[in-house]
């Protein structure tokens, strides 16, 4: 098969899909790789680098017309509309439900699109989405200790214990991967972190990790309101199902926050789990409402595009090689966890949020494959 890593097109994304030893596995396998021209470069990784790993360094046209799959990043931005076909395979974060324009011309061109963060593990957990959510955890608690200075619009406080003072709060929802992640960081500083979760197993996880500084509260509207009173920064790190009309922290509640308060929603799920969330980029990452700063950037981790890149190709690539190996059809009949992100084949959505989200007629994976 011949793979294409095309050069990623969005603001400030400086990740890329593969990393040269990726490369490596691929033509060991007996596959093709194309690399765009300076595809690499924003994660440190230099055009004579894949060469020497056996890839065809090309233009970008050439990437999507010769290439049987096409190994990315993020989601598909306009200007690469263009370059769809039928029966190309799509694997990146695809996020088809937050993109409409991106799920239209998927279903018009008739493509095999298969998302990271909908691939499932046997313990019903998505692991090409945990290494993101990682970095995502901890480089929003970094972002947040940038925007509460005041150069920077914040109210000037710096998030870590200094003595003679009191000491800062940091409220996070959400117990997962990002969560930890975020109070990990925030922890060691010396902040009173409070991290709320409605599973009371990852809580009891969460106290064998984290130092007694982490406060493990059960999630309900009491905690909730009372971590939004006393706290510094609120950090949302957890996913919120698309169709939901509801959120967990809604506008009126923001009154109950100090003003100058940082929302920082890692997940960034428009007018999702924090209702006043809208994605913003790092050229504009904050925002204002209701006397509240919201940071709210949707690839945190393009920020440490090295660690990011390496880490993801890390995660993604067994699932490439095996789509790979034995053709998108055999690959999707066999392994039952990578049939869970097929989200478009041959002009049918297969993905039941995006469905119900966009109010779309939708297939399930096994009905198209015929299993």
């Amino acid at each position: 098969m011949i793979i294409g890593v095309p050069k990623e097109i969005k603001n400030n994304e400086y990740r890329v899909a593969m990393i040269p030893s990726g490369v490596e596995e691929f033509i060991k396998n007996g596959h093709e790789v194309l690399i765009e021209t300076g595809a690499g470069l924003g994660s440190g990784f230099g055009d004579e680098d894949y060469r020497k790993a056996g890839a065809e360094i090309v233009e970008r046209e050439i990437v999507f017309k010769r290439a049987e799959m096409i190994y990315k990043v993020k989601e598909f931005l306009q200007e690469e509309f263009k370059y769809l076909r039928e029966g190309m395979i799509i694997f990146t974060y695809i996020h088809s439900n937050a993109f409409r324009a991106q799920t239209d011309v998927f279903l018009k061109n008739k493509v095999v699109g298969i998302s990271y963060e909908d691939i499932e593990d046997k313990d019903g957990k998505f692991p090409l989405l945990k290494p993101m959510s990682e970095i995502a955890g901890k480089g929003g608690f970094l972002m947040a200790m940038q925007y509460t200075q005041k150069i920077n619009d914040g109210n000037g406080l710096l998030l870590a214990r200094i003595h003679g003072i009191r000491t800062p709060e940091v409220a996070i929802i959400g117990a997962g991967v990002a969560g930890l992640g975020a109070a990990e960081i925030a922890s060691n500083l010396g902040n009173k972190v409070t991290i709320l979760d409605i599973n009371l197993d990852k809580l009891e996880k969460a106290k064998y990790v984290l130092p007694s500084n982490v406060e493990l509260l059960y999630s309900n509207k009491e905690n909730l309101v009372m971590c939004l009173k006393r706290s510094d920064v609120l950090m949302n790190c957890i996913l919120w199902p698309k169709w939901r009309k509801d959120h967990l922290v809604t506008r009126d509640m923001l009154k109950f926050m100090k003003k100058g308060t940082l929302i920082v929603d890692v997940f960034c799920d428009e007018c999702g789990a924090i209702e006043t969330c809208r994605a913003t980029s790092h050229d504009h990452p904050i925002y204002f409402e209701e006397g509240v700063m919201h940071y709210c950037v949707d690839n945190i981790p393009a920020t440490f595009s090295q660690t990011a890149t390496t880490s993801l190709c890390h995660a993604t690539l067994p699932y490439a090689i095996e789509i790979a190996n034995k053709g998108y059809e055999r690959a999707l009949k066999e392994n039952k966890y990578l049939r869970k992100g097929l989200c478009f084949y041959f002009g049918v959505l297969t993905l039941e949020e995006t469905g119900k989200k966009q109010n779309r007629p939708y297939k399930t994976p096994e009905q198209v494959l015929n299993i």
